[in-house]
């Protein structure tokens, strides 16, 4: 009976670790010298912009998703509770990780409403809001590489990686291995769609997942950086 016993506990040990240590040997590979490419190295900051927060909200030194919801951010309820769900939740607890959602002055109150809808559990001292002028809100904006322009209310469903030092990050070639092969042309991909589940998930969540290795790469003095900048694949300018 001994015997039987730690043989099981053998093959039940193997079974556990060998996943894991398979996932240890292939992160480092696939990851550490990939960084999360840099699209824009001059996002502008909020120091023009109120915020909810007892503290200043700012980019600088933060990981942060940044998005922007307009006068009525109620109609972009299913995208934010998205990126809540689906981003937030699972990076909560990341070392300088942020998400902001800018909105015009005089929508305060409709943010804590909103706030309410699509905080159904969970700590959100890292979810912000910050209000600002029309014209601050678009300067944050038109600071961004960008795939589609704010609409009317000062929104969009897409959101934005900034880095700690207000360099905007995404993917220069977005293309999937097979489009890679067959040479098709590159296409970038600049913000994420919050609206698409399968973005956000997939890919937002993967960007973001390198990101920070990258920051905890460099805190322990390990990083080689090889990343592709905009002028080094001719993308054009917004």
């Amino acid at each position: 009976m001994g015997i039987s016993k730690v043989k099981r506990n053998l093959v039940l040990g193997i079974l556990f670790f060998l996943p894991v240590a398979f996932l240890l040997m292939l992160y480092p590979s696939t990851h550490n010298y990939d960084p999360l490419e840099i699209v824009d190295e001059n996002v502008s900051d909020l120091e023009l912009f109120i915020s909810n927060s007892e503290t200043d909200i700012l980019l600088k030194d933060h990981i942060t998703i940044i998005g922007f919801l307009g006068n009525d951010p109620q109609k972009q309820a299913i995208a934010a509770s998205n990126l809540k769900e689906l981003v937030y939740d699972n990076f909560l607890g990341f070392k300088k990780f942020q998400v902001v959602i800018v909105l015009p002055k005089g929508t305060e109150a409709k943010s804590v409403a909103f706030h309410k809808e699509i905080n159904n559990s969970g700590d959100m001292r890292f979810w912000h809001y910050v209000f600002g002028e029309p014209n601050d809100i678009k300067k944050i904006f038109n600071s961004l590489k960008i795939e589609e322009p704010l609409d009317e209310s000062l929104s969009t469903d897409h959101v934005f990686i900034v880095d700690k030092d207000l360099k905007q990050r995404g993917r220069l070639d977005d293309r999937t291995e097979g489009e890679v092969e067959k040479k098709e042309p590159i296409y970038t991909l600049y913000s994420y769609d919050c609206i698409e589940v399968g973005e956000v998930k997939n890919k937002m969540s993967d960007d973001l997942r390198i990101l920070l290795t990258e920051y905890r790469q460099k805190r322990k003095g390990n990083f080689n950086s090889t990343s592709r900048r905009a002028e080094d694949l001719n993308i054009e300018d917004k």
